[in-house]
């Protein structure tokens, strides 16, 4: 019989590190259990006995080996990239505390758009709700969605309804069909965002954060893979008129312009001023639509 006395951990005898792995495997475990399989369109099944999700059932929708992932929750001494502990917080729908707390426990660094980003200010914020009913977002160089207004919230989809994990245009503009069916000309643009992307990957090769969105692309679009083959490059080009098709008050043509914010993490302030009468009628009917629906 084990007993209780040999299931006790001693922590006056463990290292930081060792504590660390024994906080994150209990963190993953109880997340873990917190899940059920319907929430991840998994079918119970009737000899289920594991609380929530199944070692094998996260190791599986997280692309991870089963036993490496074993390992995790024994609090062995393994090494865990920021892009397996992204996958990880996913499958177990981790808010965005818990996020931080997996990639404390972790010792690594969040990839994913920054909430800190110091361009972010109260004053900048402000000034995007001023230019209402003008659709504003600020971005960084890698496409991060990092704040914007009501407007812009509802330009393409209902951005609220999008994890901020998510909120990238590279990855909703291949991945988001109803992202992707607001665009006009939906080739080209994909087309001219991989070349984009790919120009502007050269400058930060080593960042996890770049990786970890090249992953995500290349995992899950075969159109952007087929174009990323073609190494084809093109730098950010002049301000000019895009056409939209808004699921809530019709076709919409704008011009985009970027405005440069800083040089820290290339945060820009992208505005889309209307082009013509209608599409200037039809942005103020979407800021009316987006102010009664927050």
């Amino acid at each position: 019989m084990t007993t209780m006395a040999h299931e006790t951990r001693d922590v006056r005898d463990e290292q930081p590190g060792e504590i660390r792995r024994h906080e994150l495997a209990g963190f993953l475990r109880s997340r873990r259990e917190r899940i059920t399989p319907e929430d991840v369109g998994l079918p119970r099944g009737q000899r289920r006995r594991t609380p929530g999700l199944r070692r094998e059932e996260v190791a599986h929708l997280s692309a991870v080996g089963v036993t490496w992932y074993t390992w995790l929750e024994q609090a062995r001494d393994i090494q865990v990239s920021a892009q397996v502990l992204d996958a990880l917080a996913r499958t177990l729908r981790l808010d965005g505390s818990e996020r931080a707390h997996l990639f404390g426990l972790a010792g690594a660094i969040d990839p994913t758009p920054a909430a800190s980003c110091t361009t972010l200010t109260p004053e900048l914020l402000d000034l995007m709700d001023r230019l209402e009913p003008v659709p504003a977002c600020v971005q960084n160089s890698r496409y991060d969605i990092l704040a914007y207004n009501r407007t812009y919230g509802m330009l393409l989809c209902d951005l609220d309804e999008i994890p901020p994990e998510d909120r990238n245009w590279m990855l909703l503009a291949f991945t988001h069909e109803g992202w992707r069916s607001a665009i006009s000309d939906l080739d080209s643009v994909l087309r001219i965002m991989a070349a984009k992307f790919r120009s502007g990957m050269a400058e930060h090769l080593g960042e996890p954060a770049w990786k970890l969105v090249l992953k995500r692309l290349t995992d899950e679009s075969a159109e952007f893979r087929e174009l990323w083959e073609r190494h084809e490059v093109v730098q950010s080009l002049p301000s000019k008129v895009k056409h939209f098709h808004n699921p809530y008050v019709g076709p919409l043509s704008v011009v985009h312009t970027d405005l440069w914010l800083g040089r820290d993490c290339g945060a820009r302030m992208v505005t889309y001023t209307p082009a013509d009468a209608v599409s200037g009628e039809r942005l103020e009917a979407l800021r009316e639509l987006a102010t009664a629906r927050s």
